[in-house]
């Protein structure tokens, strides 16, 4: 039935049609669509003058989200007899759509890769991870680098995975499912495989492992355009890749490198990262760009590819990755926190613009 106009003396109260229309005016900045349309606008109430509604981001770690609650809110107050907006936030993250399902609880697969060693990767990966389960993204990290796994040492995990019903249950650490060869091999005993093996392995803890129901699943790739990044990009549908690379020349190199590669897959790339982009001094506090600066954010206008952040050289993170706590858990109120932090947000926002359809660089 069409909705009756009310009113209290002689003012119009707001209608649930006139809430609506004012909202269509308010544009997801990253999707660049209106907040309709898009169907994050749910459980409209209108009482009295009272306005309540639910915004329903495409991921917990949008980070304008507040920017978004703010616009909403704004525009609700304008409609006549409007008093009050009350805005509740949630999300749902949405699954990619893909045919492949080895691994159906999960929605999106995001793979973080370099062409290079001792560029961080790892590092970025666990953070990546931790950042994204803090803002309550269901998150799970796989170690894919079969021939040198170290997540477990930089997750302080030591727990085997345990087997339920023929399934492998990933341990779980600071509310992320971790799973890696390591769990199944001495610290000092060494991976000697040919690549059919190591696609065979990483094939089997991805169907193998009872991942539940997980916003996004981490993949910490090994360095190099590798039998395991092949592979990965072969079985699963990946929602995209971020590249990690340092600001200097020969870093910059293998990364052009890796993203031929994964275009050649048909992998969206999400990103670049450039990591240990420059050196606070912790005592003079005066920068030093020790392997240079600036060179991933040019690469990335070369590419056409989203630049996602620069992360500073760190020793605290270093400290905090081989003592098995993240910077983003150990130190969360740290600058080095802060920009991974941001660099999630761009990330799950990237993810959110691919699923979308929205066609930018």
């Amino acid at each position: 039935m069409p909705e009756r106009d009310a009113s209290i003396g002689g003012v119009a109260l707001p209608t649930e049609a006139q809430v609506l229309e004012a909202l269509r005016s308010v544009m997801d900045p990253e999707l660049g669509r209106d907040l309709v349309s898009l169907g994050m606008i749910k459980d409209i109430h209108t009482d009295s003058g009272n306005v309540r509604f639910t915004l329903v981001l495409t991921t917990p770690a949008c980070p304008l989200a507040s920017q978004i609650q703010d616009a909403a809110r704004i525009a609700v107050m304008a409609v006549p007899g409007v008093e009050q907006v009350d805005v509740a936030v949630t999300s749902q993250v949405n699954r990619a759509q893909e045919k492949r399902d080895l691994i159906p609880g999960v929605r999106h697969t995001i793979a973080v890769a370099s062409n290079k060693g001792g560029v961080g990767k790892s590092t970025v990966s666990v953070n990546l991870a931790v950042a994204l389960a803090q803002t309550g993204a269901k998150v799970g990290l796989l170690d894919a680098d079969i021939t040198g796994p170290n997540i477990p040492l930089m997750m302080g995990l030591k727990t085997m995975p345990v087997a339920d019903d023929g399934m492998m249950v990933a341990p779980t650490k600071y509310g992320i499912s971790v799973m890696s060869i390591g769990f199944f091999l001495e610290d000092d005993a060494p991976v000697i495989w040919r690549g059919p093996l190591i696609g065979g392995a990483i094939k089997q803890l991805l169907e193998d492992v009872a991942w539940g129901e997980l916003d996004y699943l981490i993949v910490d790739l090994p360095p190099g355009t590798s039998y395991a990044s092949l592979t990965l990009g072969q079985i699963i549908p990946l929602s995209g890749v971020v590249i990690v690379t340092t600001p200097q020349d020969v870093s910059l190199m293998d990364a052009k490198k890796a993203i031929s590669m994964f275009r050649q897959l048909n992998v969206p790339i999400l990103g670049i990262v450039e990591n240990m982009s420059y050196f606070v001094c912790p005592h003079c506090h005066e920068r030093t760009d020790i392997f240079a600066h600036g060179g991933g954010r040019k690469t990335s206008d070369k590419l056409s590819v989203p630049f996602l952040g620069e992360i500073p050289l760190d020793l605290e993170t270093r400290i905090s990755a081989d003592g098995g706590r993240p910077i983003v858990e150990a130190n969360p109120t740290s600058t080095q926190a802060d920009v991974f932090r941001a660099v999630a947000g761009a990330v799950a926002a990237r993810v959110s613009v691919l699923q979308a359809g929205v066609k930018r660089s």
